[in-house]
């Protein structure tokens, strides 16, 4: 295609709705532009081209026949970026909103909320994938995942929703009156780990501690591992805001917090998102759980 050597798209567009119309004043209309902008985008389409595109004989201007061949063309040419278009938009309008994040992360947080969005936004179909291991975000699959950690996913946009850190925590009856004072005390303790994660390995690594955990481990979905860890059935690692009220009633104890800055962040391919993909966002945002943060809406779409 040799790009340089077509005349300016304005002014296609400005001679393809007059020869629909037949008349400036409509053909105007049909772009939102005055009729004089559509007369000088003709003159400057037949400069361009050097050919006689209009016959202003009459009283009214009418097509030559150079004019109606280069109408027939365009005509041709922007149906099929039309239909190009519409298939496009339309089949990204009709998928449904499809998000990843930890069973975890869907049962203590997301759920909850979740029926204010239905309410808001019914016209949303979600597909909603709680599994614990780390997605790929690719065109047309997964819209948006919601992870763990401290945002720096390379080559993915990442906006913290909720801060909170990692803690240890465990039931009264559990502990039996043992004390814990170091990670090394919890070496003889059963733990419980979401399916698809690691947490309990990976904290006692770093925080130092090299030997092999002695107590038996259990793996179970995320949606039942805090009912374990309250029914006395092992200690776990879990997101400071999803125990805290269990810490303030006393169904359980923390032994440890890590202080740092990690979190649930809001992940997603850099570029433009669907419109279902910016209304949830959108509404992520109005529930965003982080110190000093101010929520936005910038959708454009209500």
């Amino acid at each position: 295609m040799e790009w340089f050597s077509l005349p300016p798209l304005a002014a296609l567009r400005a001679f393809s709705a007059f020869a629909e119309t037949s008349n400036v004043v409509k053909a105007g209309v049909a772009l939102n532009v005055s009729h004089a902008a559509i007369s000088q985008q003709l003159r400057a389409l037949e400069r361009h081209m050097g050919v006689a595109l209009l016959d202003r004989s009459g009283r009214a201007l009418r097509l030559t026949r150079e004019g109606e061949h280069l109408a027939r063309g365009l005509q041709l040419g922007f149906s099929a970026i039309q239909t190009a278009v519409q298939d496009l938009t339309v089949s990204g309008a009709q998928r449904p909103l499809h998000v990843s994040c930890t069973p975890m992360f869907a049962a203590q947080w997301l759920m909850p909320r979740l029926a204010e969005f239905r309410v808001l936004h019914p016209e949303v179909d979600m597909v909603l994938d709680p599994s614990g291991e780390l997605v790929e975000l690719t065109p047309g699959g997964i819209d948006i995942a919601l992870r763990y950690g401290s945002g720096d996913w390379s080559g993915l946009a990442a906006e913290m929703l909720l801060q909170s850190p990692m803690s240890v925590v465990a039931a009264p009856d559990l502990l039996d009156g043992r004390s814990v004072s170091s990670p090394q005390d919890l070496l003889d303790f059963p733990w419980l780990e979401e399916l698809g994660t690691t947490e309990a390995a990976k904290w006692l690594v770093s925080r130092g501690v090299v030997d092999a955990l002695r107590g038996p481990r259990v793996r179970l979905p995320g949606n039942l591992l805090m009912e374990a860890v309250r029914g006395g059935q092992g200690a776990a690692v879990s997101v400071r805001a999803f125990v805290e009220e269990d810490i303030r009633a006393g169904r359980l104890v923390d032994l440890f917090t890590e202080d740092d800055t990690r979190g649930y962040h809001i992940v997603t391919r850099p570029g433009v998102l669907r419109s279902q993909a910016r209304k949830f966002i959108a509404w992520l945002r109005k529930h965003r759980q982080v110190p000093n943060a101010v929520a936005e809406d910038d959708t454009g779409d209500n």
